[in-house]
């Protein structure tokens, strides 16, 4: 069994926490995401500001009912001891069908973890979201 992702953190480990974050969000699985938070984690998702697994896990299940053909994608920014800056960004639609207006929103996170690895903090603020124009489905890898 391999140790569990926890500060203080390396290259290599924030790297990988990083990765398996991307990994995790990517499966759009509101209760699954919720559970790499402490209990009393605290949230800022751009004016939205909430504490706790249970609030966690209800915003990601209302997001992601509207955020259709969602894929996110996270890069390590920075890291020291047990705090990780991520670079993200994320495309979807509005729609079921993939017909619809697609938008693409990036910006940066702050994340704080406690001693075992679980995030304590996620502070979250997108630099920019838009319409994508040229009519053409975008799938990040």
């Amino acid at each position: 069994m391999s140790q569990p992702l926890a500060p203080p953190f390396t290259a290599e480990t924030a790297s990988k926490k990083v990765k398996v974050a991307q990994d995790l969000w990517n499966t759009k699985d509101a209760a699954r995401v919720a559970q790499a938070y402490t209990p009393d984690s605290i949230w800022r998702n751009r004016d939205h500001f909430f504490q706790g697994t249970a609030a966690i896990q209800d915003f990601l299940t209302k997001k992601w009912q509207t955020e259709h053909h969602y894929r996110l994608r996270k890069e390590l920014f920075a890291f020291q001891d047990n705090k990780i800056a991520v670079e993200f960004w994320y495309e979807n639609t509005l729609t079921p069908d993939e017909s619809g207006q697609w938008y693409r929103t990036y910006g940066l996170e702050h994340w704080t973890f406690d001693a075992n690895g679980k995030m304590s903090s996620r502070q979250e603020t997108p630099f920019q979201s838009h319409k994508k124009n040229d009519g053409c489905k975008i799938l990040i890898k």
